[in-house]
């Protein structure tokens, strides 16, 4: 019998309403529970400025790395079964608050385009509340890319980006 491909994703987290700490801890908390998936590395917690409009409170955010025998698309199914479970609504304003938001950032070397997925999680490079903390739990990962110029480390990358004032919060 085949051994199940085991791939690590990487997968942001972020909340800005209802208690975003507590709402980013139970989510890792529950991404601990996803079958056939084990955390094997947590970001601290930081605190972020909201992308988009400004008034709104600040973020939450956080990296984690997730071993995984599930699909891509499976393991997007978990991730918005446990965003739902924490009570979040889609909305028309894709910058606007959020009560959970998780993301897959990287699943293993795998680039996915499809009409519910985009890995590597588009716009990852420009963002800081993605760069920095994935750069805590794996600096010398390199960003997937069809174009080799696009290839660089997560370290470099975090070293070129504006920080935005956001800060290292509470280590886990």
């Amino acid at each position: 019998m085949m051994q199940p491909i085991t791939t690590i994703a990487y997968i942001g987290l972020g909340s800005n309403l209802s208690s975003p700490i507590k709402q980013v801890q139970a989510a890792i908390d529950e991404i601990k529970k996803i079958a056939h998936s084990q955390v094997i590395k947590v970001s601290s917690l930081y605190l972020s400025k909201p992308m988009g409009p400004q008034d709104q409170d600040d973020y939450i955010n956080a990296v984690l790395a997730l071993q995984t025998t599930l699909t891509p698309l499976e393991l997007l199914d978990a991730l918005q079964s446990i965003e739902n479970k924490a009570g979040r609504v889609r909305k028309e304003n894709r910058w606007g608050a959020r009560i959970l938001d998780l993301d897959i950032i990287l699943f293993g070397d795998d680039i996915i385009t499809s009409e519910r997925l985009t890995v590597p999680h588009y716009g990852m490079t420009k963002r800081e509340f993605v760069l920095l903390p994935l750069a805590e739990i794996a600096a010398d990962l390199i960003i997937p890319s069809s174009i080799a110029a696009d290839r660089q480390s997560v370290k470099i990358l975090s070293q070129k980006i504006a920080n935005n004032a956001i800060g290292k919060l509470v280590q886990r």
